[in-house]
């Protein structure tokens, strides 16, 4: 069984290439490919199925468990049913376990992918990590739920192994992804995050989404907005409409194939 890996802002993926739903993985499966110790070592886990002739994202976490949506994995996924030739360039629609998502994928170009509605849950959210506490945060679903903070310098928030405590934790029943923002001299953002399931990553494009709504909130901004963002893994922009849609665009490369089976 072949693989390939790639990432998006250096928010890595490893891809199986599975048009008739034959190959669906178990949580542990997943978990041991994507070890940093022991497997290929990856962020996230893509399988690209089939549901009613449409294509597919089923998205694990570094750990196995399932999860809504990635911005940066979708992207990685058009990527590769572009350059692949299983998909025309242009406007790709791709399912996911957020409903239907739409691409923008030219060759060799950044892509874009409509993100869908922002929800803006609550502002009184409050995060403690490395002995440091920060209050008046954002609870923002982009499908999945995120936890935006505000600092003075992302440093602040230590080495992320661990996940940060998040109150009220009523607000996420099943975990939550945290991002730690800070406002740069420029008018960009800078980004640290710690996903659910996997720890710091590099990027999280759902994440960027959150920060891009949280930082609208934070300055009094009125949609329309756009803000640049970045992780640690690189560069990427949102536009935010007036009825709150999101659209992420950057970069998504393809590295190289990989042998599964011995993961297996």
């Amino acid at each position: 069984m072949i693989g390939t890996y790639g990432h998006g802002t250096e928010n890595d993926f490893v891809l199986l290439f599975d048009p008739e739903n034959q190959n669906e993985l178990t949580q542990a499966q997943v978990a041991r490919i994507c070890s940093r110790e022991s497997g290929i070592g990856s962020d996230g886990f893509i399988r690209i199925g089939k549901i009613s002739n449409r294509w597919f994202m089923d998205y694990r976490n570094n750990d196995g468990s399932l999860a809504e949506m990635c911005g940066n994995g979708i992207r990685v996924m058009g990527r590769y049913l572009v350059d692949r030739g299983y998909q025309n360039e242009g406007i790709v629609p791709i399912e996911t376990r957020d409903g239907i998502k739409y691409l923008n994928v030219p060759k060799g170009a950044d892509i874009s992918v409509n993100m869908g509605g922002l929800e803006v849950l609550a502002n009184n959210i409050e995060v403690e990590c490395n002995g440091m506490k920060w209050e008046s945060g954002y609870n923002i679903s982009v499908g999945n739920p995120h936890a935006v903070v505000f600092v003075e310098d992302v440093i602040d928030a230590g080495d992320l192994k661990s996940a940060p405590l998040v109150n009220p934790r009523s607000e996420y029943p099943d975990g939550v992804n945290v991002e730690f923002v800070e406002f740069m001299e420029n008018g960009e953002l800078k980004m640290r995050v710690h996903e659910r399931g996997v720890g710091e990553t590099r990027s999280c494009g759902t994440g960027i989404c959150a920060v891009a709504m949280a930082a609208t909130l934070k300055t009094g901004k009125k949609l329309p907005a756009k803000w640049v963002i970045n992780p640690p893994g690189g560069r990427l922009e949102v536009e935010i409409d007036a009825h709150s849609n999101a659209i992420l665009t950057g970069p998504a490369v393809l590295i190289r194939d990989c042998e599964l089976d011995s993961y297996l």
